[in-house]
């Protein structure tokens, strides 16, 4: 099977390392029931650690993506992982009266982490003291993506009131944005425009913080009647620094980031799964100022259009793979 052959990490990142995580922590959230619940996992090791937000797909949970949520955490980040409402974990009712606002109460969520961030280190044996908290990120995964994008600048049209707030955070400085949804309108399926309606009204163009965009060249959608093209619209529409990692061959979960062995995965390749890691790696390595050998690296490799596996692009950013 091909793997993804990038240079040996070239500007001081640190080497892999044991890991410990702890869940759950559970914080203060009146929209959830007993409180939201949240993993931790960081390296044993290291002082001025970074932060990584990851949001989960619709239905996942904090046990979901280990393969990104462990690589990260090996490598030098602190990875935090809230379970939103619309987890199956947590067993919504369909007429539950909050299942519509779900997308905005992902956000909040995600507010809630950044206004714990204290809480959180002092619940991991050994992490007070090691968290970097001018340095954070958010990832997310398909609608994960979304819940990411907004802390980024992405607006989402509000079903009920059609105002689309700025709900970005200024404590968040880059992100990943991975398999998610792009533009509203004549895009949408008539299922997606009557089921899910926070995807009707996104304006991408305020979404200005860097961010790195991967998406499967093979995510044929129910969403969409664009197919696959229609996940690199963060992308194209998004202005500022922004690159795009495509996979090629990959579909919705791009090899399988969503979990070890997950059922869920219908494109199983782990050379997929491990350019993702290191790609993303990489870059919130380069986005967070911790250095730009190893993205500098991976550009070299993924831009001359004659990898197996991707091609990596970028806008904006002067230095980046182009």
């Amino acid at each position: 099977m091909d793997t993804l052959d990038l240079p040996e990490s070239r500007d001081n990142a640190p080497a892999p390392t044991p890991i410990v995580s702890v869940k759950p922590v559970v914080l203060p959230a009146p929209h959830h029931d007993g409180g939201l619940r949240v993993r931790v996992t960081a390296p044993v090791a290291g002082q001025g650690l970074p932060v990584v937000l990851l949001a989960h797909g619709f239905g996942s949970s904090l046990e979901g993506y280990g393969p990104l949520a462990d690589h990260w955490a090996a490598h030098g980040f602190v990875v935090i992982q809230p379970t939103h409402l619309d987890s199956r974990t947590l067993g919504l009712a369909a007429d539950d009266p909050r299942g519509p606002r779900t997308w905005r109460y992902r956000v909040e969520d995600m507010r809630i982490v950044l206004d714990h961030l204290d809480v959180l280190e002092a619940a991991v044996p050994g992490l007070r003291g090691r968290l970097d908290q001018e340095r954070i990120a958010v990832a997310g995964h398909s609608f994960g993506g979304q819940t990411a994008g907004m802390l980024l600048g992405l607006r989402v049209g509000d079903p009920v009131t059609g105002v689309a707030e700025d709900l970005s955070d200024p404590r968040v400085r880059t992100g990943v944005l991975l398999a998610t949804a792009g533009s509203g309108g004549d895009s949408l399926t008539p299922y997606a425009v009557e089921h899910l309606p926070w995807l009707r009204h996104p304006d991408f163009t305020r979404m200005s913080a860097p961010a790195l965009v991967v998406a499967g060249d093979k995510d044929e959608l129910p969403m969409t009647v664009r197919g696959a093209d229609w996940t690199t619209d963060p992308y194209t529409l998004g202005p500022g620094d922004k690159s795009l990692l495509t996979l090629f061959g990959a579909e919705h979960f791009l090899g399988g980031i969503s979990g070890y062995e997950a059922a869920e995965t219908t494109d199983e390749n782990p050379a997929h799964v491990a350019l993702v890691r290191r790609v993303t790696t990489a870059y919130l390595r380069h986005a967070l100022g911790l250095g730009d050998a190893d993205w500098a690296g991976a550009g070299a490799e993924l831009t001359a259009g004659a990898h197996p596996l991707g091609r990596l692009e970028s806008k904006g950013a002067p230095g980046t793979p182009s």
